[in-house]
């Protein structure tokens, strides 16, 4: 299943780099070039190609969430009363605008988002659900699932 690197598709190297750089993105190039069996210069080659063809979207720190004080993990349900186009657009461009909605996504089944919300503690998620989520465009109704403990988490092992 290798696939060319000269036609735009990954290669064993280019998932290599993509697989080290997801699990350390601040690796020097040295490093990189090393552990994937490239020199430097095609290495920083196919690095380079990789941002620019979008499979690297960028690099970031990965924060500890909980010693920001940002404990309480919530995952809300949310029903829309209207689901055509329009009503979509309205509904992902103001809950984009909500800081403490970690993760939005649209879902096939009996709701129509589900959104991962970290905050404070519950009484702070109920401030967000009831004044923030709950007036989004749209809105008919939410549910709430309380997380007790994360078991697997992105940028946590």
């Amino acid at each position: 299943m290798k696939k060319s690197a000269v036609s735009g598709e990954l290669d064993q190297f280019d998932r290599k780099i993509v697989d080290l750089l997801s699990e350390d993105g601040r690796m020097s190039i040295t490093e990189l070039s090393e552990r994937v069996g490239l020199s430097k210069t095609p290495c920083q080659l196919r690095l380079k190609r990789l941002m620019e063809e979008g499979y690297i979207l960028g690099f970031r720190a990965v924060l500890d969430a909980q010693k920001f004080g940002l404990d309480h993990v919530a995952f809300a349900e949310v029903k829309l009363s209207d689901t055509r186009e329009a009503a979509l657009g309205e509904f992902n461009r103001a809950v984009r605008k909500i800081r403490e909605v970690e993760e939005c996504h649209m879902i096939a089944g009996s709701f129509d988002y589900l959104l991962k919300v970290r905050t404070t503690d519950i009484r702070r998620y109920r401030q967000v659900l009831g004044e923030k989520i709950s007036s989004l465009p749209h809105v008919s109704n939410t549910s709430t699932y309380v997380v007790m403990q994360a078991v697997k988490e992105f940028g946590r092992s």
